[in-house]
């Protein structure tokens, strides 16, 4: 099989030639490996982030799991374009970090946004940092530079582009979200003091996803992405049933519909999560699975109870393994994740989720060791 026959055959929950190995990669490995400073990356787009994880899939020898790339339908592409346009201005700037603030000129007023983005030579990007904890001030800036990206794929370029240099080395995923609560405190209390602007507010967003669902699975994509991370921290299962569910089963059901693979990313607790995916929607397949104590989940046993429902893709410690491990250590660990739900079919060998910006080459190596020597069927 190519990667990519293998990874959508175990992502529909069948058996393929051996157990896939895709390690969540797609951020800091990528920009690694670039030798640029990871601003060239997550500001300039030199290149795009996505670029560069299809190279990182090439480097390894990975079977390619491309979880998301940007893209906008033509009519979005012509409404944005008619409409006064945010842009982001770098307005301060260190050795090690770029500063960023967006703005907004619709010629009778110029706004600047009350936070920044932080760009860091060699880590991810923070975005929405108020001015004050960064030292910057509130007032707009006397001068500034203006981001001009070195690669601008529009409307559905990206996607196009994607798909032909990922080839049959692996997946390209098209994302999707879940309306319901934020991480941050104020989405909490906002729910208890106010439940009926919260649910309007959910309501409107299903509508929106559900409408956005059905043109996206016209591009055939090889998968679509339900991206929750942390989601059910701040959505344990009463509130995730009333805000999120409704969409959850809207989603499943029109990529069943179609015949395209939805699976979902929720990093954290999760255990709820497979429990309800499994028994009250159509979802194909759910990752990273982590355990504790980042995570709730214990592979073996979902796979007891869930594994003829669900396809499952994890979920190698990403810092006790993948980053502090051995290549031994991570041999090791794979094949009991192998032992504890490969029988059958329909799992994936990765991490509990992304693999941090030092993990060793030779550990991500270490795992395609590991499926061809424990993994055949």
């Amino acid at each position: 099989m190519t990667p990519k026959q293998r990874m959508m055959t175990a992502m529909n929950k069948g058996q393929p030639d051996r157990v896939p190995a895709a390690p969540d990669m797609s951020n800091m490995i990528p920009c690694r490996l670039t030798g640029k400073p990871f601003w060239d990356i997550y500001l300039y787009q030199n290149p795009p982030r996505w670029l560069a994880y299809i190279k990182t899939v090439k480097y390894f020898g990975t079977d390619g799991w491309l979880d998301s790339v940007p893209l906008e339908f033509p009519d979005e592409v012509e409404t944005r374009q008619r409409q006064p346009q945010w842009r982001e201005a770098i307005v301060h700037r260190t050795e090690d970090r770029i500063y960023t603030r967006h703005h907004l000129n619709d010629g009778a007023n110029h706004v600047w946004s009350s936070f920044c983005n932080v760009y860091y030579r060699a880590d991810s990007p923070t975005h929405g940092v108020p001015l004050a904890k960064v030292g910057l001030p509130e007032a707009p800036p006397n001068s500034w530079e203006e981001v001009i990206p070195k690669n601008s794929y529009s409307g559905l370029e990206a996607f196009q582009t994607a798909r032909r240099e990922m080839g049959d080395l692996g997946v390209v995923g098209v994302p999707i979200g879940l309306p319901g609560l934020g991480l941050a405190p104020e989405c909490v209390y906002e729910y208890y003091d106010h439940p009926e602007r919260v649910i309007e507010r959910c309501q409107r967003q299903h509508d929106a996803t559900v409408q956005r669902i059905r043109r996206l699975v016209t591009l055939k994509p090889d998968f679509v992405l339900i991206g929750i991370s942390g989601f059910m921290i701040s959505n344990p299962e009463p509130i995730f049933r009333q805000l999120a569910l409704p969409t959850l089963q809207a989603i499943t059901a029109i990529c069943k519909d179609v015949g395209v693979i939805s699976q979902i990313h929720c990093c954290g607790p999760e255990r709820d999560l497979v429990r309800i995916a499994a028994e009250e929607s159509d979802l194909n397949s759910i990752n990273p699975l982590e355990i504790p104590p980042m995570g709730d989940c214990d592979l073996a046993q979902i796979k007891r109870e869930y594994g003829s429902r669900l396809s499952l893709m994890g979920n190698l410690h990403t810092t006790d393994v993948m980053l502090r491990g051995t290549p031994k250590t991570v041999k090791e660990a794979s094949r009991k994740a192998i032992q504890d739900a490969a029988d059958g079919g329909g799992f994936i060998l990765s991490t509990g989720d992304q693999c941090g910006r030092d993990t060793p080459d030779e550990n991500i190596l270490a795992m395609i060791e590991a499926v061809v020597e424990f993994g055949n069927y």
